[in-house]
């Protein structure tokens, strides 16, 4: 989270006596949606602002949150770098970097040998195909990954629209992709019973 430290003061009458933390996260956040790298599938963006109290008080904090995924480990300490490094715009505000990452990355390498299991036990299932996606998510498979378990992740329900609005769930598939887990479990029982 970034924190923008300001000073209040009435908006209407003493404006020039405040110190406007909304117009000094205006600009960082401007600054921090730079410090993302496709290329390199590190995503950086800015998702909750919390700034102000009323309307008529220059608003003295601001908080935002700032959502980060990085592909690769060594990216984390260039983006976190980067979010220490900003410059304050207003010399009389004062920035103030709280939190970090909450999770590893997941490393590709994390479903080598896993993921074409999957493939095989769906198509021995009579399943539809079972595509591999890389995506920037976080959850609980990233610390598995990083402690060298083999992890797949997203065996879940299928659907779209993920966190929107219009996000929804094939319900007609919920059967299929729970006979694809229970095969994928039942394989990997029987390979470490051998």
């Amino acid at each position: 989270e970034l924190h923008v430290h300001g000073r209040a003061s009435h908006a209407g009458l003493e404006p020039e006596k405040g110190v406007n933390a909304l117009i000094e996260a205006a600009q960082q956040i401007l600054e921090i949606a730079q410090f993302g790298d496709g290329e390199l599938g590190t995503t950086v963006t800015p998702t909750v602002a919390v700034i102000g109290s009323v309307d008529n008080v220059v608003p003295a904090h601001a908080k935002i949150s700032i959502d980060v995924r990085v592909v690769e480990a060594q990216e984390r300490q260039r983006v976190e770098t980067a979010m220490n490094s900003l410059i304050v715009n207003n010399p009389q505000a004062r920035l103030e970097m709280k939190g970090g990452f909450n999770r590893p990355p997941m490393a590709p390498t994390a479903s080598t040998w896993l993921f074409p299991m999957a493939v095989e036990v769906a198509n021995e299932l009579g399943l539809p195909a079972v595509h591999g996606v890389a995506v920037g998510g976080g959850s609980d498979g990233n610390f598995t990954a990083a402690a060298g378990v083999a992890t797949l992740d997203g065996l879940g329900a299928v659907g779209g629209g993920a966190h929107a609005d219009h996000e929804w769930v094939d319900v007609a598939q919920m059967p299929q992709r729970a006979l694809l887990i229970a095969g994928l479990v039942q394989r990997l029982q029987n390979r470490s019973e051998h």
